[in-house]
């Protein structure tokens, strides 16, 4: 993925590879998404890691899915463009265990 690519096809990719899908008028994460979130939030606990910023399990979570391979400009793209989503579905709403 070019670092030039817009938000929108960044947001498609993370949909067509399975890690968000439509749902009314917003993006919600899936499973998969969701497994390799609980996985890299695990990792970072084992390793005494207590750095708040949503962003680093975020990108351990890319890292396992896309391969260390994934180019830095590839990955803040990605990790940007799904940090709002993943903030969204942590935030307490109606329904919602608070």
């Amino acid at each position: 993925m070019p670092a030039c690519d817009t938000p929108e096809i960044t947001l498609g990719r993370l949909e067509r590879d399975g890690l968000i899908r439509a749902e009314s008028a917003r993006y919600r994460t899936t499973r998969r998404w969701q497994g390799a979130m609980a996985r890299a939030a695990y990792r970072l606990i084992q390793s005494g890691e207590e750095n708040p910023d949503l962003r680093v399990p975020i990108a351990y979570a890319l890292v396992e899915i896309y391969g260390i391979d994934c180019p830095d400009a590839e990955l803040a793209a990605l990790v940007d463009a799904i940090l709002p989503i993943e903030s969204a579905e942590l935030a307490p709403g109606p329904g919602r265990p608070r």
